[in-house]
Formats: C-alpha cells, structure tokens, sequence
C-alpha cells in the first residue's frame, strides 16, 4: 500500500527565515519558496535521494508529518479504515489529493496520491520570497 515516504511537512512560523537556516546553514537546496492563499511554503532538499522537506506557514501544530505516497488514495483509505484506521483531515497539494491519519500517539503520518505529477517541474526555481 505505502509506495514511499515523499516529503516531510514541517510546521513554520517563519518560512522565510528557516529557508534560510536550511539553505545557507545546512546546505539544503531550495526546490522553491511559493506565496499563495495566504501562507508561504518552501521545498528544501538535503540529500538527492531523501524526502523533500516543506517547511509550511498554515501546518497546525509543532510536530512534523511524514506524507506516504500511495497508488490509490480511496483505495488505501478503505484498507485502513477496515483496519480500524481513521481519517482526521483531507487535504490538497500541488502533486495531489492526501489525507492524515489518526494515531494514538504524537507522531503525524499522512497519504496522498499522485495526480499531478507536472507539479514538480511546474514549482521548480519559483521564488515569491
């Protein structure tokens, strides 16, 4: 069901000085820092191969969510619930429809499914901020 842990949202109360920590300080590469509906996200990468960090304006909360790309959402959804897994929130990103799951602990994890896969290069090199 899980294809692979794709980005990792981090909650932001300032995206742009934290792009700045990340890039300059830890030597991530900005993929892009976008200004849109009010809030700003930016795509940051340490490693070619790890997942994208997002560091996000309008994430609630201080704890990260590890966003599983699945093959089919609604698919995998009904999975969960039968195993007695809920949904707390559905939500959009560029690449595609998700939804975070419950837990009985802290940790976040979510799923999407990946509809949009021009959203990528589309977003690639775009600097609002």
């Amino acid at each position: 069901m899980f294809e692979r842990l794709d980005f990792v949202y981090l909650p932001s109360r300032d995206v742009s000085a934290e792009v700045g920590h990340f890039s300059q300080g830890l030597g991530a590469e900005l993929v892009f820092a976008i200004e849109a509906f009010g809030t700003r996200v930016a795509m940051l990468r340490l490693a070619p191969e790890s997942p994208a960090i997002l560091l996000a304006g309008h994430l609630e909360g201080d704890r990260p969510v590890l966003v599983y790309r699945v093959r089919d959402l609604e698919q995998a959804i009904a999975e969960l619930e039968s195993r007695g897994v809920s949904v707390t929130a559905r939500f959009e990103i560029p690449h595609g429809p998700g939804a975070e799951l419950a837990g009985p602990g802290p940790q976040r994890l979510a799923l999407y499914q990946l509809t949009r896969p021009e959203a990528s290069e589309r977003l690639a090199g775009r600097r609002d901020f």
